[in-house]
């Protein structure tokens, strides 16, 4: 299983759903929520666009970090 706990608090914390998340992922809704769920490992090239997205650092997505720190 593969689960990235941030993608729904990021989503949600700048008011977008599923489908406006999967549509600047140019995925199908019903794909990005098996990211959120961790039932399938998101590619890395959506890790990039969720970064650029919400304004946050890849290690930050992914649990490493404890704090949000924003792209430079």
């Amino acid at each position: 299983m593969f689960y990235y706990p941030r993608l729904r608090d990021l989503r949600e914390d700048r008011d977008m759903t599923q489908a406006d998340v999967a549509k600047a992922l140019e995925t199908a809704r019903e794909q990005y929520n098996k990211y959120e769920l961790g039932k399938q490992e998101i590619p890395f090239h959506h890790v990039i666009r969720l970064a650029r997205l919400y304004n946050v650092t890849i290690d930050y997505i992914a649990g490493i970090a404890e704090e949000p720190r924003k792209l430079t």
